[in-house]
């Protein structure tokens, strides 16, 4: 769960951040999906240190 919440907040920040330095559509969708992976990995590395405690 926690991945998928952290996936979501990252894609959100990545296509605040584009919109913000005036991207177009295809800035905001690709400075998401990137953002969105990013975070994702966070919250894997994140849930296996959770569970290995």
């Amino acid at each position: 769960m926690l991945p998928i919440v952290t996936a979501l907040i990252g894609a959100l920040l990545g296509a605040l951040t584009a919109r913000r330095r005036r991207g177009n559509g295809f800035d905001i969708a690709q400075w998401a999906a990137v953002w969105a992976i990013m975070g994702g990995l966070i919250g894997l590395l994140a849930l296996i240190v959770l569970a290995r405690i």
